[in-house]
């Protein structure tokens, strides 16, 4: 009778360990470098961080490490998206890579600025109050029709200005 006991514990307790397991292995985050803004840039941010949609060009939103309210990623390699990011270098006028003509095209009202990265793009937001980063794996090509399930977010969540 005491066998049977030890017996029925251990399957009730490996039920619990196994679903532990299972979610982790399902669960796979990616490490992404999170900004810190302050002030009215990080409230945009946070207001942006929850209208995000759950899936970008059918890809699954997960999860980014650290957790923070100015990052998210979908699918892997990830879609990440950094809110409150610093101004591109390429914008920044006296710097070796200031670019007055520097590729800018609007996707569904937000304009979006185009950085040719080694694998993929980097786009960011231009004449925004807070700048939105976006970098896409050269897997999801064309990269920039991740922008049409991003822009309604960004344009409800980050006034236009500068």
């Amino acid at each position: 009778m005491l066998g049977r006991v030890k017996t029925a514990r251990r399957r009730y307790l490996a039920l619990p360990v196994l679903t532990v397991l299972f979610a982790a292995v399902g669960c796979a985050s990616t490490d992404v470098d999170a900004p810190s803004p302050r002030g009215e840039a990080a409230r945009h941010c946070r207001a942006l961080h929850r209208e995000l949609p759950k899936t970008v060009e059918g890809l699954e939103r997960g999860t980014a490490e650290p957790v923070s309210d100015f990052t998210a990623v979908w699918g892997d390699p990830a879609v990440t998206l950094r809110c409150g990011v610093s101004k591109p270098d390429v914008l920044t006028y006296g710097s070796e890579h200031y670019n007055p003509t520097a590729d800018a095209a609007a996707v569904d009202g937000v304009q979006w600025l185009f950085e040719k990265q080694d694998d993929g793009y980097r786009f960011t937001t231009v004449l925004r109050k807070v700048y939105v980063e976006v970098t896409v794996p050269g897997k999801y090509a064309p990269e920039v029709d991740v922008l049409t399930d991003l822009a309604g977010a960004v344009k409800k969540t980050v006034p236009a200005g500068v």
